[in-house]
This record gives structure tokens, C-alpha cells and sequence, in this order.
């Protein structure tokens, strides 16, 4: 990914940038380079997504182009990019083929698909205006981490077999990842598909090496500075696809008409549980990344800006269903591309804004030239992607934290992949409440902490007087949420009970959020009187 280095080492020192219009006028010179790098990254995901989503290749292109305009306009966070992800692929295609009239066929389920998205968008806007931006916290943050790596192994093992010039549509994930040696063996033996899987192989190791290119030496690192990962894929693998006179049929096809593109949603399942199954699933898991993403975003800016949740869940939700209106994918807030926007030296809402306008004028002014992108390298970029999501590093840093993250880590994972995502979640959920109690809050606390604040003046103390878990942090955030700014203020521990780890990292978390608001500082007394489970500095604690 290129960047700006200049940009990103001044930044701390200059003013905060400005917003809307005027903000346009101050950073358009950072804002439209970054823009720009964002989109050739952006393009050749943006299809590959849709393509393992079921969906037609230009949908994850349209999600991209209303998520980078509307979105960007209507959006409670400033250096995000929205746009498909490789954390939906497998929500969105479940919903494609549990909607289908043709077993197994995604493309007669994609209009049935297209009206959950409208209908999940509108409830993202009911939600942003109930307040519900602080939905995050209600959940145990080893379970969210194994939903993401349950979602990454069902889309390694499903783009490995397209990578091999296989389908995996139809199967479940004991036959995706058992039909892998048998892809692999055709892949070897036929002289056409052996091509794909070159192909396929290429786009693994590029992206796999790419991040590392600096180790070996200062000019590689350069070099991948200046040329994102995708785009140095697609400028090898168009070229190969050419050479070897590749079939259609293993390259990406999007209408030359660009208003051809669009796909109006079909109603007329609206009445079945399943189509409702689907708006809740769109809604939990588009809304839980969105703003997790958001948060994490907000720790990497410079200026240490705070996106506004609730406004955040009103723009995803607009875009949502403006572009499932014409036929795109839902759309989150997607933190490797907010990542490279950091890192490219965007300032403002613009750098996505920017990066909607170049992906509009691709899939109007050149399609010819998209329709040369072999579908294995496509693949090949998600199967990495899927193998950073369930990365053994991601188990590693649970168990480090303590068995039982581990545990909840590792049964929310297992459900994900070989039930259903809905009901991984839930048993991960269920299961991480029933320990947390287990461990020492009483039932009477489980929904609400005992707190009492005692202000100062410029010192507030806050009491905390009960267990504290996940399950009831959420009450005690809102309480946090309406403490007046830049004071001193102290959560004191002595009285408090089990504190499990997400407590703490929550804690941790508004400690910085709280001084960047307002200046004001948080501090931390009492912990002496509890015991770590573990090595780690957040780890869960035990009354001594």
C-alpha cells in the first residue's frame, strides 16, 4: 500500500481537519491520493467478494460506489471506507441460497437477497435513532473474535477450491475442505486447469509476501509501499489470463452497459421466516463489524477523533438499502481498507468519498478491461484474507489471555463453521455468560452492575460494587457515557467482584476515549486486592 509519510508524521502536530466542505478545501490534496490508492485496492476485493458471495461480480462494486458517496455523507466516523467484505461473504451468500427457488442455484436467490438487504438497511436507521450505537459492548469480545474466524475458514477453504479452478457452492464444510485434495488432483492432470491454478497460486504468494517485502530489503519495501498488494496481483494475473487464452468462463464478467448493473429486489418472500432469519442476520452481523471497525478506526487517528455510533448505524443503514435497491451487497465499514487509508494519509470523510468517485468511473468508462480479471486470482486474494481472519495467532493471544477466552474463542468458531453463523454466535454467547456467572457474578448482577459516583468536584470517583462480565457492562457504559468531561476521574476497584477480560479491555479502551474528549484523565485503584488468571496485562481478575 502506498504512502504518505510526509502526511502521516505531520499530523500530529497540526489542527484537527475540518469537516464537510471546508474540510474538502483543507485536505483535498491528501484526502484524493489516498482516495485513489484506497480504489485500486478496493476494485479487485470489491468483485472478488461478490463473486463468493453468490452475487453478480459488479454488486460488491455498486455496494462499494454508495458506500464511498452516501455512506461517506451520512457516516458518524471520518477515516473509514465502506464497501462489501470478506467478513459478510459468508452471510451474504447463506442468505442467497437459503432464499433460492433452485437449490444450490445463488443467482435465483440474489433478488429475494437484495429485498433483506433494503429491509435490513432500514432497521440499521431505526436503530441508529434509538440509540442503539452502544450494541457493541453487549458482546464478549473472544466470541466476536471467533465469529470472524469462523467466517475466515469457511471462506479459505471454499476459495481454495475456486483457486483450483473448482466450485464449492453447493457443498458443506466437511465436503469443501475434503473435495480440496481431489481440486488439487485436477488441477495437476487437466492442461486448462492447470493454467487457473497458476494463476491462483501466484495470487496466494503475492499476497502472502507482500507485507513482508521490507524485511528483505529497502527497495522491495518501497516497491510495496507504492503498489497495493491487489493491484500488483492484477497487473501479473490479467496478463497471464491473456497469454493463456483463458475460457470466459474463469474470468470476471460485468455488463459493458453500466446501467445494465442494476438489479431491483424481488418481495414476494417477504412473508417466510427465512426471509426474516436473513434481516436479523444482516442487521447483527453488518451493524457488530460496522462499529466495531468504527472503534477500532478511531484508536489509529492521529487527531484521536471519536466516530458517533448511533450516526454511524443511520449512514450504513441508508446506504444499505439505497444499493440494495439497485442491486449491491450489504456494505460495513471495512478496517483493512480504513487501515491503508490511515496509512495513505487520508484526513477526512473525503478520502472516501474520492475512492466511491474513481470506482464509479472504472465499472462505467473501462469494464472491457475488468472482464480480463481471472477469477482465481480473485480467489487467491480471499483465500489469504480468510487465512488472516482465522489466523493462529488470533487462538494464541485468547489462550494468552486465559483458557476460558480460549474456550469461547474456539466453540463460537466450531458453531460458525459447521452449523450455522446465527447459532455459532449464540452458543459462543451463551456459553461465555454461563462461565462468567460461574465464576462469581450473581444472577441479581448479571444484567446490572452496582455503581455508585461520588463527584468532587474535580475529582470523580466511580464505585464499582458488584462482579463485572460482559453481560452487564452495558448499563455500566451508559452510566460512564454521562460523566462530565475533562475531570479526574477514578474507578476504584475494592469493593468490586470477578472482573472477566472484556470488562477490562472496555475499561481500557474509555480510559483513552475519555482524556481525548475532553482532556480530562482516568485512573485505576484497588486492583491490588484482585488476582490475575493469567499472565496477561488484561486479563480477567479474581477477588485476592
Amino acid at each position: 500500500m502506498a504512502g504518505n509519510s510526509a502526511a502521516r508524521n505531520d499530523v500530529t502536530a497540526s489542527a484537527v481537519p475540518k469537516d464537510w466542505l471546508p474540510g474538502l478545501l483543507e485536505n483535498a490534496r491528501f484526502d484524493l491520493v489516498s482516495g485513489f490508492v484506497i480504489f485500486l485496492i478496493a476494485l479487485p476485493l470489491c468483485l472478488g467478494i461478490s463473486i463468493a458471495s453468490g452475487a453478480p461480480p459488479v454488486a460488491g462494486v455498486l455496494t462499494a460506489i454508495i458506500g464511498g458517496t452516501l455512506g461517506a455523507v451520512l457516516s458518524g466516523s471520518h477515516l473509514t471506507i465502506n464497501g462489501p467484505a470478506a467478513g459478510m461473504i459468508v452471510v451474504v451468500f447463506g442468505v442467497i441460497m437459503s432464499l433460492a427457488d433452485v437449490p444450490g442455484d445463488p443467482t435465483t436467490g440474489f433478488k429475494y437477497a437484495l429485498a433483506v438487504g433494503v429491509v435490513c438497511g432500514l432497521i440499521q436507521i431505526a436503530l441508529g435513532l434509538l440509540g442503539a450505537g452502544a450494541m457493541t459492548n453487549m458482546f464478549n469480545l473472544s466470541v466476536v473474535h471467533g465469529m470472524l474466524a469462523g467466517i475466515g475458514l469457511i471462506v479459505l477453504g471454499k476459495q481454495l477450491n475456486v483457486a483450483l479452478g473448482s466450485s464449492a457452492s453447493k457443498l458443506n464444510m466437511f465436503q469443501t475442505y475434503g473435495q480440496i485434495p481431489e481440486a488439487l488432483g485436477r488441477a495437476m492432470s487437466d492442461p486448462v486447469l492447470q493454467k487457473v491454478a497458476f494463476i491462483g497460486a501466484i495470487a496466494i504468494v503475492m499476497m502472502g509476501i507482500w507485507p513482508l517485502l521490507g524485511k528483505f530489503s529497502a527497495l522491495l519495501g518501497k516497491v510495496a509501499n507504492l503498489l497495493p498488494a491487489p493491484l500488483a496481483i492484477m497487473l501479473v494475473a490479467i496478463p497471464l489470463a491473456q497469454y493463456f487464452q483463458l475460457e470466459n468462463k474463469y474470468l470476471v464478467q460485468v455488463p459493458l452497459n453500466f446501467m445494465d448493473s442494476i438489479v431491483f429486489p424481488d418481495w414476494s418472500k417477504v412473508a417466510t421466516g427465512i426471509f426474516w432469519k436473513g434481516v436479523f442476520i444482516y442487521v447483527f452481523v453488518a451493524s457488530l463489524e460496522s462499529l466495531l471497525t468504527a472503534s477500532a478506526i478511531d484508536k489509529k487517528d492521529p487527531w484521536k477523533r471519536q466516530s458517533n455510533m448511533n450516526r454511524e448505524l443511520i449512514g450504513k443503514g441508508s446506504a444499505n438499502a439505497a444499493v440494495s435497491l439497485i442491486g449491491g451487497l450489504p456494505m460495513i465499514a471495512e478496517v483493512v481498507r480504513s487501515s491503508a487509508n490511515i496509512m495513505n494519509g487520508g484526513r477526512t470523510r473525503w478520502a472516501n468519498i474520492f475512492h466511491g468517485i474513481f470506482l464509479l468511473l472504472a465499472v462505467a468508462l473501462i469494464p472491457a478491461y475488468l472482464n480480463m480479471i481471472p477469477l482465481a486470482a480473485l480467489a487467491g486474494m480471499l483465500v489469504v484474507i480468510g487465512y488472516r481472519l482465522a489466523h493462529p495467532k488470533e487462538f494464541l493471544h485468547a489462550a494468552h489471555i486465559g483458557k476460558e477466552e480460549l474456550l469461547f474463542m474456539v466453540a463460537t468458531t466450531l458453531g460458525v463453521v459447521f452449523i450455522d453463523l446465527l447459532w455459532g454466535v449464540i452458543g459462543g454467547m451463551v456459553l461465555a455468560a454461563i462461565v462468567t456467572i460461574a465464576r462469581g457474578i450473581p444472577l441479581r448482577n448479571a444484567i446490572s452492575a452496582s455503581t455508585e459516583i461520588d463527584d468532587r468536584g474535580e475529582e470523580v470517583v466511580v464505585h464499582l460494587q458488584s462482579a463485572l462480565g460482559f453481560t452487564n457492562y452495558l448499563g455500566l457504559r451508559k452510566k460512564l457515557d454521562k460523566l462530565p468531561l475533562g475531570k479526574r476521574v477514578v474507578f476504584d476497584f475494592s469493593r468490586a467482584g470477578f472482573i472477566d477480560h472484556t470488562v477490562r479491555e472496555r475499561l481500557h479502551d474509555f480510559q483513552g476515549e475519555y482524556a481525548a474528549k475532553g482532556g480530562g484523565s482516568v485512573t485505576m485503584r484497588g486492583l491490588e486486592r484482585h488476582r490475575p488468571t493469567s499472565s496477561h496485562e488484561l486479563a480477567a481478575l479474581s477477588p485476592a
